[in-house]
């Protein structure tokens, strides 16, 4: 087990948490760290999430390490595979036993006396809190309530004699086999689940308030197939990852740019793949422009498969109120429902509900500003990773654990002990995440903010980024280095 007192302290054993610690191993092997885990494994989402079809929505080769080539051939994989994938990584760079797992983390205060963090944590089995102290504290939690998902209210629900379930809480002993389930959502895990579901169901259907865009991506990279028949694994792994990051790259920009054509372009690609007649705009062309909101990736189009077997369908219509047997629409149809999944988003929390002080104030996050996506304006040695809305999460996760070791070299090299970043001048301020989701929209303005230019605003581009965290300036005018207040009161003495 590590001491008490470590370098850095990590928060989250999740694929963030668990890409930290192996960058620390890699670039910065003198400092000595630590993780805390509230659960009692390593994965995070992809350990904590066992519903039917549960799957990456960006392709291995993004989503994947930097560092760890993604040698399955499926680009699309399953969460299995890709809980295997953290847990083989923090093996490859002994991280398990850097862990102490079943620590929640309530609360840091910093001290710029010392520079250092005291940080708070509970045992989840038996209550007792436990105090650790850093010099530079990394929450890598990711930005979601890990006990409780998202469940509007349901009219009626009391009298429905069937199975309830959210998929954040799937229970073992539910068997699907010739049931007749609805899946009320319309996002990235309804349209996971109503095709895996559809495959041992009587029918299932999905239930949506309104429509979401759904583009059909081949589940196996056909550059990634050629390519490694030719070169080595960590040869051809960088090709293929830029290759799609560019081609995402160009998607969103395209989308921010012309977003009426990308509408068409989506559209005729789901007509193609629906029966024909379908009522295409009533239950796959949202409202909003692609990219207000995350699109769904139906791999293989598997989604529209089901549909056009007949094995599925989508409804889009609202709650009147549950039923015994089912749910009743405002339109006065009736959907039978042996098993109802709530699959209707996440709760927001930020710094996985931890509370922060400096120097004995409370920091309220939502008058912060991030610099760089990455730290906070006041908050000293202090970083968070919150991945890409627009591409893979561990892109962004990547980028923010490479400049946190740039940091802590430069800190060494300088003789400086303290990092802290500054408030933008001016107003501007805008939220830190821009999607239009409802779990975004419900917690926007408890989360961080971001300026109006750089080095506060985030532009969601990666390759932007990465001359900006990799090669860009640790020193500017967002950032101000120094040594703690008691070595500074020594000196003087001295003098």
């Amino acid at each position: 087990m590590p001491s008490d007192h470590v370098d850095v302290l990590i928060v989250g054993a999740g694929l963030s948490g668990i890409g930290a610690a192996c960058h620390l191993r890699r670039e910065c092997p003198d400092k000595t760290y630590a993780v805390l885990e509230a659960r009692d494994a390593i994965g995070g989402t992809w350990d904590l999430f066992r519903y039917p079809g549960i799957r990456s929505d960006s392709d291995m080769f993004t989503l994947g390490y930097s560092f760890k080539p993604w040698t399955d051939p499926r680009a699309i994989a399953d969460g299995t595979a890709i809980r295997e994938y953290v847990q083989q990584t923090a093996r490859e760079y002994d991280v398990p036993r850097h862990i102490r797992f079943g620590h929640r983390v309530l609360r840091a205060e910093w001290d710029s006396g010392t520079a250092h963090w005291t940080v708070y944590a509970q045992r989840v089995d038996t209550a007792e809190t436990v105090e650790l102290t850093c010099s530079f504290l990394f929450v890598c939690s990711g930005y979601y309530r890990y006990d409780e998902g998202y469940t509007p209210p349901l009219p009626g629900v009391e009298a429905y004699a069937g199975r309830l379930v959210h998929p954040q809480h799937w229970p073992d002993d539910l068997d699907h086999t010739g049931k007749r389930v609805v899946v009320i959502g319309s996002g990235a895990t309804a349209v996971t689940l109503v095709p895996a579901m559809a495959q041992r169901a009587a029918h299932v259907t999905m239930l949506q308030r309104s429509p979401t865009y759904v583009i059909a991506l081949p589940s196996r990279d056909r550059l990634a197939g050629a390519l490694r028949r030719w070169l080595p694994a960590k040869a051809a792994y960088p090709v293929v990852r830029w290759k799609n990051v560019l081609l995402s790259t160009v998607n969103f920009q395209l989308s921010r740019r012309a977003p009426g054509l990308v509408k068409r372009l989506l559209s005729r690609a789901a007509k193609r793949q629906l029966p024909i007649g379908y009522d295409l705009d009533r239950h796959f062309s949202p409202r909003y422009d692609p990219w207000d909101q995350r699109l769904c990736v139906a791999p293989d189009g598997d989604l529209f498969t089901a549909v056009r077997q007949g094995v599925a369908s989508v409804v889009t219509d609202t709650v009147d109120t549950f039923t015994t047997h089912g749910i009743r629409l405002t339109t006065g149809d009736e959907l039978p429902a042996d098993i109802v999944v709530t699959a209707t988003g996440l709760n927001l929390l930020a710094l996985g509900g931890m509370t922060l002080s400096v120097d004995g104030v409370e920091v309220d996050l939502a008058s912060t500003v991030a610099y760089k996506g990455m730290m906070l304006s006041g908050v000293p040695n202090f970083a968070l990773t919150i991945g890409y809305t627009n591409a893979s999460w561990t892109l962004k996760a990547d980028l923010v654990a490479g400049y946190v070791c740039r940091l802590l070299r430069h800190l060494d090299r300088t003789g400086q002990q303290i990092v802290t970043p500054l408030s933008p001048p001016g107003g501007g301020r805008v939220p830190l995440i821009d999607l239009r989701s409802g779990y975004v929209l419900r917690s926007v303005d408890a989360l961080p903010k971001q300026g109006a230019t750089a080095p506060w605003r985030l532009y969601q581009n990666y390759p932007r980024d990465v001359l900006l965290m990799r090669h860009g300036r640790l020193t500017d005018e967002g950032v101000r280095f120094a040594v703690a207040r008691q070595e500074r009161s020594t000196d003087r003495a001295e003098v």
